[in-house]
């Protein structure tokens, strides 16, 4: 699984069946639940067990990292994300995983002098070097003057960049392959979005009559832009049926309230799933409020995508 060297001493980079050694379990499970909420609606509600894919690489992240994988051919591979991370996560232990050197770009350089949290601890666990910069720098990531400067400043020069959240049209395209596992399971497909890109390929994979529905996890209603310039990278045009409800975000990424947590440990209880909290939660959440406020049709069938799961469990 790792790069190697062959027999010349020359470097063999990971590549598809690399990836299928990881032994992913594609397609992932759909798991219909009894929900009383929906039920006397006459609303099914399943689960797309996106969590169970890879112990390590949980849910929409295999989906959007194995084609970048690929595409780095064995270089140092470069991202980007905030203290929390589930995408800082899943990049280190992939880099573990096949032998890929991994640096990850971390939002604050106030956590350069700081023990390290439980998340960035495993980032090094499994290899990944840090480089921490200021927020004002961080903004400005994306544009490639600012971009060449962070990769010079962390030794990083010819390294393969994926985007915060791993959210390019490689991993579009590779999220695709989610919709098309769901053709004709469902009448809306719901998940919870943070860059867009698992969206923008489930969008385009679904078949006809059926619709995507994005929960946004940040606030700021600029997610729709984002969601239309993926695809395009992607496939040249929007695609399929989708759209967005900003009201579950419950002020913001990484941020939860008591209500939030109540609700998911109750869902664990009625059905004994775990509910992360960051992404699912919040999913899982404004469906019960949409089912509630009549959003769905008596005999509609909604997936719910579980794209992870708890932190440390």
């Amino acid at each position: 699984m790792a790069a190697t060297g062959d027999d010349n001493g020359a470097v063999t980079s990971p590549d598809a069946s690399d990836l299928a050694a990881l032994r992913p379990r594609l397609p992932s499970p759909l798991q219909e639940v009894t929900d009383d909420r929906f039920a006397r609606r006459g609303v099914r509600l399943l689960l797309k067990r996106d969590d169970l894919i890879h112990p390590e690489l949980v849910g929409n992240k295999w989906r959007k990292l194995a084609p970048n994988l690929i595409a780095a051919a064995g270089r140092t591979v470069v991202t980007f994300g905030g203290a929390y991370s589930n995408h800082l996560r899943a990049t280190a232990a992939a880099g573990r995983l096949l032998g890929n050197p991994t640096i990850g770009i971390v939002r604050g350089q106030e956590l350069a002098d700081r023990p390290l949290n439980p998340s960035l601890a495993r980032c090094v666990a499994d290899g990944m070097r840090l480089h921490f910069v200021d927020r004002t720098t961080y903004r400005c990531k994306s544009e490639p003057e600012t971009q060449a400067g962070l990769l010079r400043a962390a030794g990083a020069e010819g390294a393969y960049v994926v985007p915060e959240g791993g959210s390019n049209a490689l991993a579009v395209r590779g999220c695709r392959e989610l919709g098309e596992e769901l053709r004709g399971q469902a009448d809306v497909v719901a998940l919870a979005c943070g860059t867009g890109g698992t969206l923008a390929g489930l969008a385009a994979g679904l078949g006809p009559g059926q619709r995507a529905l994005g929960i946004p996890v940040l606030k700021g209603g600029f997610l729709a832009a984002d969601v239309e310039r993926l695809q395009e990278q992607a496939f040249g045009e929007r695609r399929g049926d989708w759209a967005l409800d900003d009201r579950f975000h419950f002020g913001g990424y990484g941020r939860t309230t008591a209500e939030l947590d109540a609700f998911a440990k109750d869902f664990e209880e009625r059905h004994e799933v775990a509910v992360e909290r960051l992404y699912v939660a919040k999913l899982l959440y404004g469906l019960v409020v949409m089912v509630e406020e009549g959003a769905f049709g008596k005999g509609d069938a909604v997936i719910a995508v579980v794209t992870g799961a708890p932190f440390g469990r």
